[in-house]
């Protein structure tokens, strides 16, 4: 039943509304009334209202509509089932593979079309950051730079979505000496919702990232995001509208992932997001959970891990470390232009 706010007992517009949401939720007419009642509203009175909203052609179309809409839902949950039988029978689907220097026609025909996660080790062997960065490095060369970190992320349970909220600036020196004096921390973190801050600020850097010209269209205008930050760095569960790399280039992560056709089970909430914390799922709350497929691995500096569009990921950082993600695959990569569900679901 949703929600109300209590009122005096005359009927206004607002107890009108808290009617008509939730009889197309499809709640039982007789306890809209008993709660009404209970809230000072006279017993004819509500017994009237709520025989009204039932009589009311507006609200029974959107009854119906509604009922169309569970129908409809329901067929789209059958469709996600079939990709959820068919991927957990697919040869290799229970662990994230490791690869060594795929081809492209075999990255693309056995993992970018099947929309299954990989990881590719040797690929990132000749870029210059393998053997150029480190923190002393970053130091030396951009410590007076002012680079946009997130701040403040331990005191909000929702950091990722409120991401805008918790941007600051500083010298990138002083945001090392913040990473060099936490062992373990998820309260400040540069991540990719910092990129455009940071891609004039760090320029050069990008001069050490490699193209991948096996997998990537060099000469698209989408040159990477730069994640930095200490170890204990979180990235909570969620799924991206583009295919992704995650090239490691110092340090390690924890990745926990979720197939896109588990949707129906990963309780989505709001935008790209759930409310499952991937660093320990609670069955209790959220049990649909049991039923998901549930994959783990630990990406190493030099490696680079496939994520799909629409794969559900949680990331833990091992160690301080630095990672830059890349989106320009060869063929088309945009899948947030019919994409539309920002808001509440």
């Amino acid at each position: 039943m949703a929600q109300l706010k209590r009122s005096a007992s005359i009927i206004n517009d607002d107890w009108r509304r808290w009617i008509g949401e939730n009889l197309a939720l499809d709640a039982n007419p007789q306890d809209l009334f008993n709660v009404l009642v209970s809230q000072g509203v006279a017993a004819q009175e509500a017994q009237s209202e709520v025989q009204a909203a039932l009589a009311n052609p507006y609200l029974l179309g959107a009854r119906q509509a509604g009922q169309r809409l569970k129908s409809r839902l329901k067929k789209h949950d059958w469709v996600l089932d079939i990709y959820r039988t068919l991927n957990r029978q697919t040869a290799g689907s229970s662990v994230v593979e490791r690869r060594h220097r795929l081809s492209r026609d075999e990255f693309y025909r056995q993992y970018y079309l099947l929309n299954k996660p990989v990881i590719i080790t040797g690929m990132l062997d000749d870029w210059p950051a393998l053997t150029k960065w480190n923190f002393d490095f970053f130091r030396a060369h951009f410590g007076e730079r002012e680079v946009e970190v997130q701040t403040g992320r331990s005191q909000d349970a929702n950091y990722e979505i409120n991401s805008t909220q918790h941007k600051s600036k500083m010298p990138l020196g002083d945001y090392l000496d913040m990473i060099q004096h936490a062992p373990e921390s998820n309260d400040f973190y540069m991540t990719a919702n910092n990129s455009s801050a940071n891609r004039q600020a760090l320029a050069e850097l990008w001069q050490d990232i490699g193209r991948l010209p096996e997998y990537l269209n060099p000469e698209s205008a989408d040159d990477g995001f730069l994640w930095l930050g200490p170890k204990g760095t979180r990235t909570p569960f969620h799924h991206d509208l583009t295919n992704n790399f995650m090239a490691q280039v110092i340090g390690r992560k924890r990745i926990k992932l979720i197939p896109a056709c588990e949707l129906a089970y990963v309780y989505n909430h709001h935008h790209c997001y759930t409310a499952v914390d991937g660093s320990a799922i609670d069955y209790e709350r959220f049990p649909l959970m049991r039923n998901v497929q549930l994959l783990e691995c630990e990406l190493d500096a030099g490696e680079l891990l496939f994520l799909p569009v629409g794969c559900w990921h949680y990331v833990e950082g091992m160690e301080a470390g630095v990672t830059v993600s890349l989106i320009n695959f060869q063929p088309d990569n945009n899948f947030s232009a019919f994409y539309s569900t920002y808001d509440e679901l």
